[in-house]
Parts: C-alpha cells; structure tokens; sequence
C-alpha cells in the first residue's frame, strides 16, 4: 500500500515515515465512516492516549528532578489532556486528512476539538506500531515541543485552583453561568460567567464551553490574587 500525495505529506509533517502505512490510514479514519473492512481509530486512540502519557512522563521527570508528585501530575495532565493533543493536530493539519463520514463532516468535524485530539492520539498509536516506543517517542517531543518546557511549574486545572481559593477563604464554590451561545452548530462561541459569592466576576468566550469556563476561571483568579 502505498501513501496518497496528501497523506504523504501528512506524514513528513509529523517526522515520521510509515513502513505499514496502512498504520496510518487506519489512524486517520473516523468511525462514521468505518466498515468491517475499514476500522475506525478507536482501539488505536486508546493505544496512543497511554503512548503519549508514558513520554510525558518520562519528559517532566526528566526536565524537574526536583519536583514532586504533586506538582508533576498538574504538568502531565496538561500536556495530555485532549485540548493539547487538538492543538497539536491543528498545527500539523490533521483535520485536512481526517476521514469522515459526510454527516459528520457537513457539521464541521474537520475542526471539532474531540476529532482532532483522539485521532492525534490515534497516530501516535500508529507511530508506535510501525516504528516502535523511540520512534514515537521523537514524534511526541518535537510535535509538542515547546509545550514541555514551557508548562508551568505549578499548572493547575483554574477551576479547580479557583475554588480551591475560594475555600481557603470559607467562601463556597464558584457559580457558573452560560451567558450566550453564538455562530453555528458545528462551530459555536461560549461566552461564560464565573461569580464568587462575595460578588466578582469574569466572563469569557471560547469554542467549547468548559473552555470558556477555565478562561472565565483563571481572568477572575489572576484579579482576586492581585487584590
């Protein structure tokens, strides 16, 4: 089997090149447009996500001798979690090659944040697969590169960080309010309202709505810790 012209290209951008590319493709097709022929990427999504986890590991052990734990696991789940891995793929312009079915599709899958981040996982799986730990290994330190160095020490979920300022000072739990819901179906904008009990606020927009409410989050924890 042999790469098409877009795929090809694909696979240079990640630094990576396909002995199986079967590998690949497989990487690359979407269950709603999956036969028993053509598998879907699911089993290698599940694959990738603990490949990825494994590298980020060894990477923030490696770059902080010193840190603990507690301060490690922060680091590691952002650099995992599924908004990093969407990212990363729309750097690389996974969505250009991903397949799917033409409803998915027609609602803009192409750009939607869960798509793009399982099937990233999904092609570090195939990377793995066809080359081994070291190969896909190298692909996930210069795909997300200076993501590794730059993650904070302390990085934190900012809800969580925020409502754990909160109870320091015996308030209750952050509220939460979805203000407006704009633009299409396949492509909405959040704008999100976060209210400590004492009256401050933060309002935020993004592209998913837990989005919106970590951006809402972390503006009001950078005033209140400036007060």
């Amino acid at each position: 089997m042999k790469l098409s012209a877009d795929l090809a290209a694909f696979a240079a951008r990640i630094g990576h090149e396909f002995r199986r590319p079967e590998l690949l493709v497989r990487a690359l097709t979407h269950a709603s447009i999956s036969t028993a022929t053509r598998p879907d990427n699911q089993r290698l999504e599940f694959l990738g996500d603990r490949v990825l986890g494994l590298v980020m590991a060894e990477a923030l052990l490696a770059a902080d001798r010193a840190a603990s734990e507690g301060q490690l696991a922060p680091r590691f789940n952002t650099l995992v979690r599924k908004e990093a891995c969407a990212n990363v793929a729309r750097e690389v312009g996974l969505g250009d090659v991903l397949k799917l079915g033409r409803s998915e599709m027609m609602s803009g899958g192409r750009r939607k944040e869960a798509l793009l981040g399982d099937a990233m996982e999904a092609v570090i799986a195939a990377v793995y697969l066809d080359g081994g730990f070291e190969a896909a290994k190298a692909v996930i330190l210069r795909l997300w590169g200076d993501r590794i160095g730059a993650v904070e020490a302390d990085a934190r979920d900012a809800k969580t960080a925020l409502q754990e300022w909160a109870q320091a000072r015996g308030l209750p739990p952050p509220a939460y309010t979805e203000l407006k819901r704009e633009g299409p179906d396949h492509q909405p904008i959040f704008t999100v309202e976060v209210r400590l009990e004492t009256g401050e606020t933060e309002a935020a927009k993004a592209g998913a709505k837990r989005q919106a409410e970590q951006a809402a989050a972390k503006a009001l924890l950078a005033r209140m810790d400036g007060t």
